[in-house]
């Protein structure tokens, strides 16, 4: 029987994606503190099972929702936030227990252009620690779980958002993508995240300050239409002058495009069977849509970017590990970081020698990727190596090595668009044996989104989400008998 747990019914959120609910609101057929009340009784009834909440903010919830102007945008639809950006009067944790974190002052930089769509904020969800990790697992506490099986795991490092989405309690939730954050749980938990150009949307103050830019804030949804006008949205509220303007991306476009695809990873590793066999028929689908997909025969990166994103993975590691008690909080205590923290530490500190060129390489990689779309509108490819793992296999409670490797074999397409600054979007395609969704990846081109969504958009027609409540269990937000 299945065990698949999720929050869908009769109430004011109903089925309804964040767009539709966002028009409902504005028609007043329901009021937006309808709408969040109802997202907190599905929070309250799914979490015990979950674990995607790591911050409640209910009665400020309540009292916002209550204040709402009635408007365009998203206003009125209750979210999450990620809690590895500042929300004013919420404490942001990074997901580690490394420090005490205390109320932030005021709004993160990318939480204004967030916050500006209407969305009501009912509290902070769930991250590994510092989003290192690609499953929301910890060294204490509890792991947050897939809504399709809490067997396994919701991804990461925007696990939290992806449960919360998955199960239905908010239609749409803020995630983050510095190796594929949001395109992954997007992938286990059969939704729709989009990782956009590099510079799309605003940064974080810390991102910023990086010498090589790899965070790109943004959403998971349920639906094309949701990401589309989340993004249509945010340019509303900042347009980058340097990159061309989505616009507001509507339904599939009617140009047929060059489509190369990409059946296994960057350094070479095969993809396992149940994934290749989702991407080929994806692949299948579009050709026989009348565009041209081809298998490419020279892969955009290899072996080499591969090492050298994984040291630049470490100097974000030695960077928070050696600096948290300027960059993070006074009471910063190192010797509470978990294992893969600690191990990515020490792999920068033992290749730190390399870091000039590491930098010089992954810098160039901006440019490598823009060449290989002199060829192809889009590339199509898995979002990961092999189908979802179970809670434990990611554990950061194993030796840095071994989760290291397992993590070089899995997280093993999603990074070069991080590196490079280029777009992608993970959409639910296929069903792995055991019943959960699989994703398939698209990337294209700096600025090219709106060739993304339009994609987005017809394989959403021609072959539309599996749904989590598509089966006869009952849908209280509670485990099947």
């Amino acid at each position: 029987m299945s065990t698949r747990v999720h929050t869908f019914g009769d109430d004011a959120l109903g089925d309804h994606d964040a767009t539709a609910l966002a028009e409902l609101i504005r028609t007043r057929k329901i009021s937006p503190l309808e709408a969040v009340d109802a997202a907190i009784d599905r929070a309250e009834r799914v979490e015990p099972v979950l674990d995607a909440i790591v911050v409640r903010d209910f009665e400020n919830a309540r009292r916002a929702a209550a204040a709402t102007p009635i408007g365009t945008g998203f206003a009125g639809v209750p979210t999450f936030v990620k809690d590895n950006i500042d929300i004013a009067g919420l404490p942001t944790n990074h997901g580690t227990r490394a420090f005490v974190a205390r109320p932030a002052k005021a709004d993160g930089v990318f939480a204004k252009q967030f916050l500006a769509q209407g969305v009501v904020n009912l509290g902070k969800s769930a991250l590994p620690e510092f989003g290192f990790n690609a499953s929301t697992e910890f060294r204490e506490g509890v792991p947050t779980r897939n809504p399709w099986n809490p067997a396994f795991s919701a991804g990461a490092s925007s696990g939290g958002a992806a449960a919360l989405v998955a199960s239905g309690v908010v239609p749409l939730a803020h995630g983050n993508d510095g190796g594929g954050s949001i395109r992954i749980p997007a992938a286990v938990c059969g939704l729709v995240g989009l990782k956009a150009t590099r510079g799309r949307l605003r940064e974080e103050k810390l991102n910023q300050t990086m010498p090589i830019k790899l965070v790109m804030e943004g959403v998971l949804t349920r639906s094309v239409r949701d990401t589309a006008n989340f993004f249509a949205n945010a340019e509303e509220h900042f347009r980058n002058s340097a990159l061309r303007p989505i616009g507001r991306v509507l339904a599939p476009g009617s140009r047929r495009l060059r489509i190369g695809v990409l059946p296994d990873t960057v350094v070479g590793n095969p993809a396992d069977s149940e994934t290749r066999a989702t991407v080929t028929a994806a692949a299948a689908l579009l050709a026989e849509s009348g565009h041209h997909v081809e298998e490419l025969s020279v892969p955009p990166a290899g072996e080499q970017f591969a090492k050298d994103f994984a040291v630049y993975w470490g100097l974000l590691s030695f960077f928070v590990a050696t600096t948290g008690r300027l960059s993070v909080a006074r009471d910063f205590d190192s010797s509470k970081l978990d294992n893969l923290t600690i191990g990515l530490r020490d792999h920068y500190r033992a290749n730190l020698f390399r870091t000039p060129a590491v930098l010089y390489r992954l810098r160039r990689a901006a440019a490598e990727y823009s060449r290989f779309f002199d060829n192809y509108d889009v590339v199509l490819s898995p979002v990961l190596a092999h189908t979802t793992p179970e809670i434990g296999y990611l554990s950061p409670l194993q030796s840095f090595d071994e989760l290291f490797e397992k993590l070089r074999n899995y997280v093993s397409f999603t990074p070069l668009n991080n590196a490079s600054g280029g777009p992608a979007i993970s959409l639910p395609f296929g069903e792995s044996s055991r019943g959960l969704p699989i994703g398939v990846h698209l990337s294209a081109n700096h600025g090219d989104e709106a060739t993304l969504l339009e994609l987005a958009y017809e394989i959403e027609q021609a072959t539309p989400w599996r749904r989590i409540d598509a089966v006869p269990e009952r849908a209280d937000g509670r485990l099947s008998e």
